[in-house]
């Protein structure tokens, strides 16, 4: 099979300091690409439309991945929709268009899975998209998202550009943002669980009920996900032009509490604050479509979650930099 990435394309990765590029960067250098572009925050700012432009027009990479985006939680979310809408529709508009207008052979944008309905049916489907009301809690961030799947879309069908998008569901591993209010449901609760551990604290307080369900993909299973749909994936005429990526299974959040909870020895009760909201009662992705192409994910959460816990532990002890 002719790949349709090659190792002597220039491969600027967008965001690659966050998680989710990181990973796909190392990844990229695993599979023996080498032409790798990256540009920190401080080096080029992707809402700045002027410097974006600037920049592509002197580096002209052959492929784009764009993992950059503002990112956070439920009370993120909740506290800065402006910020999330406006910050995540600019970097996104930013790096598309410039990506197609200098000639970027191709460009793969990571949304989320939050850009289906909050009652959509369960496992989700691509073609999901757009047929009812979304999650209140991450409507802005989704909004952003839905807005680069279209525009990919668009691009495609107006001008041949090769745009395709890619939904992972809930992601965690290394890179993570740790912090307690401002960070998603997996990493808030290892700092939650480990610090309560260490303190000897009686109980650890969640949000919500712990009835909802979720599904947890890890960082480096996207990665490889990523890399394998730029070098295979090809969406015929008439095919969506996001696909899911996921595990295919779910764990309760309550569950999920409990393995955190034994992932870092925290042995006393667990309570919940219902008061506080769930957000969407379940979301698991269909994720067939991708199967059918032939990659599966290996990370299981009962190995993955360890793992994850075990590295958060050592990076506190060393003094290295969680995110938090």
């Amino acid at each position: 099979m002719t790949l349709l990435i090659n190792p002597s394309d220039r491969i600027f990765v967008a965001g690659h300091r966050g998680m989710a590029g990181s990973a796909i960067v190392r990844r990229l250098i695993e599979g023996g690409y080498q032409r790798i572009l990256t540009a920190s925050r401080s080096e080029l700012d992707l809402t700045d439309p002027i410097a974006t432009a600037a920049w592509f027009n002197i580096h002209r990479p052959d492929v784009v991945v764009l993992a950059a985006a503002k990112v956070g939680g439920i009370l993120a979310n909740a506290t800065y929709p402006a910020d999330f809408l406006l910050e995540n529709l600019k970097i996104q508009n930013h790096v598309i268009e410039n990506a197609w207008r200098t000639g970027s052979r191709r460009l793969l944008f990571l949304g989320s899975s939050c850009i289906y309905p909050k009652y959509a049916t369960q496992p989700i489907r691509e073609d999901a998209l757009l047929t009812g009301a979304l999650e209140p809690t991450n409507e802005w961030y989704a909004i952003a998202k839905i807005t680069g799947i279209q525009l990919c879309r668009a691009l495609k069908a107006q001008c041949g550009f090769d745009a395709v998008s890619l939904m992972p569901t809930n992601l965690y591993g290394p890179g993570d943002n740790y912090h307690p209010t401002n960070s998603h449901v997996l990493p808030a609760m290892i700092r939650r669980f480990h610090e309560a551990s260490q303190r000897g604290d009686a109980v650890v307080t969640c949000w919500g009920s712990g009835t909802p369900r979720r599904e947890f993909l890890h960082v480096d299973d996207l990665a490889d996900a990523a890399v394998f749909c730029l070098e295979r994936w090809q969406p015929q005429p008439g095919e969506l032009h996001h696909l899911n990526v996921g595990t295919g299974t779910d764990v309760s959040i309550r569950e999920l509490a409990e393995q955190v909870a034994t992932a870092t020895g925290f042995t006393g009760t667990i309570a919940w604050d219902t008061d506080k909201p769930d957000g969407t009662p379940r979301k698991l992705l269909d994720v067939s479509r991708l199967t059918a192409l032939g990659w599966r994910s290996r990370i299981p959460l009962q190995e993955g979650l360890p793992r994850t816990v075990s590295a958060f532990i050592t990076g506190l002890r060393q003094g290295q930099e969680v995110r938090l």
